[in-house]
């Protein structure tokens, strides 16, 4: 396959007896040694298994770690997400590249072709890592950066899982940068979401947050309907400059239409208005309930729209169907993919009337 024609070809080489490691105990994080060839560049790195429940696919999701040299391209390590469950294998770039679009910092990502030990793969989408990398690509000021892992990251006292009051604040979060008293910033974050007085609440929480562009963030997770978008998916960045938070997408397969599993998600099912707590605090206050409907308007007029989004998904659905033919995974349900744009353009008019319909619950 010529790698130049649309998509960049990954050739992975593991030993046997390393592959044979890795496959042994999916749960295991321990890496094993590999060399990756792309591009014209040979590479050793670590690979292993990332996800949760997507570990028991059979197209599996790799983490690569580069080790030889320490980065390639400005990163140290990137992410390969196998889509399984999407049948289109564009919902997360495609989600990406919108949140980009309407003003929210998101990760970079691309559709490659991986091969291992001469067998092909099939398509995975390379998804760019949000780290210490990651803000410098961008300019951005350093910082610490916790991410979401489970549906605690609710910003309440509350446990989104059992219901009871959290034992620690931190609950729900890793901390992939930062110190030790990066972990207090958070926690007096939460404290403040959650005890601060309706009557102080819009002067307090500008000390904390980005609002506008958490609120950017929200409309985003609204207009793909992310379902655990609230709680989940997504990671915390605290600007070292301004010590404010902000708020990065992150897994957004299970969209535009489809649920995790991939089943068909009726378009009203995520509210207008979302979940956790921060939101309802920012929602009860009037100037940032108004700025919120503004950006829901504005991107109703010209952003999330049939004629706006069509050549976008048909291009990304272009660029990898001839490799989707090659895809062991995929290519016996290239009618499925087929479909999908029809899926996702049908979602796009049900979302935008449910939508339009429900604009006054923010008056």
């Amino acid at each position: 396959m010529d790698e130049t024609v649309n998509l960049p070809l990954y050739k992975l080489f593991v030993n046997p007896y390393d592959l044979r490691e890795l496959k042994r105990d999916i749960w295991i994080d321990d890496p094993i040694p590999a060399q990756l060839k792309v591009e014209g560049k040979k590479l050793e790195v670590d690979i292993s298994y990332r996800g949760s429940h997507i570990r028991d696919y059979h197209k599996k999701s790799y983490q690569i770690n580069y080790y030889k040299p320490k980065k390639f391209k400005g990163s140290k390590l990137v992410h390969l997400n196998s889509e399984f469950r999407d049948p289109s294998l564009i919902r997360n770039k495609l989600s990406f590249d919108f949140f980009t679009d309407i003003g929210v910092i998101s990760p970079n990502a691309r559709h490659v072709f991986l091969t291992l030990n001469g067998k092909a793969e099939g398509v995975y989408l390379e998804i760019e890592s949000v780290d210490e990398d990651f803000l410098k690509r961008r300019n951005l000021p350093d910082g610490a950066i916790f991410y979401a892992v489970d549906g605690d990251a609710n910003f309440s006292l509350i446990s989104d899982l059992d219901k009871e009051i959290k034992k620690s604040l931190e609950l729900g979060y890793e901390i992939k940068i930062g110190t030790e008293k990066d972990h207090s910033h958070l926690e007096d974050f939460i404290y403040k979401i959650n005890t601060t007085t309706r009557a102080e609440f819009e002067k307090e929480i500008i000390k904390y947050l980005n609002v506008d562009q958490y609120l950017r963030w929200m409309a985003g997770v609204i207009f793909t309907s992310n379902y655990d978008g609230f709680v989940h998916n997504y990671a915390l960045y605290r600007n070292g400059e301004t010590e404010q938070f902000g708020i990065i997408p992150w897994d957004y397969d299970a969209t535009w239409g489809r649920d995790v599993n991939g089943k068909y998600m009726e378009a009203g099912y995520v509210p207008i208005d979302g979940y956790n707590t921060l939101t309802a605090r920012l929602l009860d206050v009037d100037n940032y309930r108004k700025q919120y409907r503004s950006i829901l308007e504005d991107n109703l007029s010209h952003k999330f729209t049939v004629e706006y989004m069509t050549p976008k998904i048909e291009h990304l659905l272009q660029s990898i169907r001839p490799f989707v033919l090659k895809d062991p995974y995929k290519k016996g349900k290239i009618d499925d993919f087929d479909k999908e744009i029809t899926v996702m353009l049908e979602y796009i008019e049900d979302r935008r009337e449910y939508l339009q319909r429900k604009l006054y619950k923010l008056d």
